[in-house]
């Protein structure tokens, strides 16, 4: 299979309903776990409409516009469920901005959890319900079907793939972590091992960290970063026989994580322009790249990686007992809320299952603990523990209700 060497490239747009200051006090009383807050740096429409104004205004914008002037250039996305409720309640005109970009025909969503939850390790069954939740989700706003497949934090196995193969996927994204592709490239495509038809895409996290972790920061040697170092980088990782460079980073890189005053729109609009100036370079969607390429390798995957921190697994957020207890208690509440077929308390705990609440009880130190921190709206892990415990106690108090008064 011959075909043009390409960049894929795929933005994650992700806002999680954050537990508000939810006390002892409140539990049995008050069931608003997510609502308002008097910080602005707490309150979940707050984040939204600053994050809203920096990135995702912008950034569609500046997407749109590539997407008009190059005929070559795509983009993937994946956008969680609980982002699309805030901008459906707060800032429609954002769903109308993604919209107009996959109406383009050249962007592709990209399927996942409804509520970005690591249910795949947890509960079977609730991670295949947000998977479909997701995906109905997403044919309702956009009108098109998922395709590829990507889990919360890019978090993979040869299980996953396994399941993704035996789902009709024909596509799944991963880390390109050197302990798993050994001698190998990421900028191959390839196939997980014992599956029978699905493509796997390795994420080049060198060349996606660049823009996504270091573009901004004046004490690195590359600062500033030029589209056309960045461009000689690119072609250098290719070499003669690369086939893709598969960029993966939060949509919320541009212009929210790194601000607009560091150029990073320019920045981002420069390299498409130049990438696609040579006619032997283009853009694939994930599935494009699935479909243009025969696999390279087989891939092995026996335990679990993912893109975070510096050790690439779950201990981002199963690396302490806060968060072990957490998630513990989380889904042995799972049969007893669903059996309730309680609409808004199935939510309300669905919610809770958002991998960002262990995020932010991680305890790690060093430069993973300042992302951390940054993400974190409280002001310390063990708050994020003991607002969703208490959010948690609720929940059952709200399951017994239910069984005290005959719902099941």
């Amino acid at each position: 299979m011959s075909s043009k060497r390409g960049i894929v490239l795929y933005l994650h747009v992700h806002q999680p309903w954050r537990v508000r200051e939810y006390t002892v006090f409140d539990t049995a009383v008050n069931h608003d776990y997510f609502g308002e807050c008097k910080e602005p740096h707490r309150n979940n429409r707050a984040i939204f409409e600053k994050v809203a104004d920096k990135s995702y205004r912008p950034m569609t914008r500046l997407l749109k516009q590539l997407l008009d002037t190059h005929p070559d250039f795509k983009v993937s996305l994946s956008i969680s469920g609980t982002m699309l409720e805030q901008a459906e309640a707060w800032a429609p005109d954002v769903i109308d901005a993604f919209r107009a970009l996959v109406e383009t025909g050249r962007t592709e969503i990209v399927a996942d959890t409804y509520c970005h939850s690591l249910a795949f390790f947890f509960s079977r069954a609730e991670f295949e319900r947000q998977v479909a939740l997701y995906r109905a989700k997403i044919r309702d706003l956009f009108d098109v079907e998922t395709r590829v497949f990507r889990n919360t934090e890019l978090s993979y196995d040869n299980n996953l793939a396994k399941w993704a193969d035996d789902n009709g996927f024909k596509g799944i994204l991963a880390e390109g972590w050197d302990p798993i592709l050994g001698w190998r490239s990421p900028n191959y495509v390839y196939r997980p091992i014992n599956t029978k038809h699905i493509k796997l895409l390795m994420k080049n996290y060198r060349l996606s960290d660049d823009i996504a972790f270091r573009f901004g920061n004046r004490d690195w040697e590359e600062f500033p970063l030029r589209a056309s170092k960045y461009d000689t980088w690119l072609n250098n990782a290719l070499g003669s026989d690369g086939q893709i460079v598969n960029l993966f980073m939060d949509f919320e890189t541009f212009g929210e994580n790194i601000w607009e005053d560091t150029g990073i729109f320019s920045f981002f609009s420069d390299f498409v322009d130049r990438w696609l100036k040579n006619p032997a370079n283009t853009f694939y969607t994930a599935s494009g790249a699935c479909d243009a390429f025969d696999a390279a390798d087989e891939v092995d995957c026996p335990y679990t990686t993912t893109w975070a921190d510096t050790e690439r697994d779950l201990t981002a957020w199963l690396g302490n007992s806060m968060q072990h207890e957490a998630m513990r208690h989380l889904y042995a509440l799972e049969d007893d809320v669903m059996r309730t077929d309680d609409t808004d308390l199935i939510s309300d705990w669905r919610r809770l299952t958002t991998s960002d609440h262990p995020y932010y009880m991680c305890t790690k130190w060093f430069s993973d603990g300042d992302v951390h921190a940054y993400f974190s709206p409280y002001d310390s892990p063990y708050d994020a523990f003991l607002y969703f415990m208490n959010a948690l106690r609720d929940i059952r108090y709200r399951v017994y209700e239910h069984h005290r008064h005959g719902g099941f």
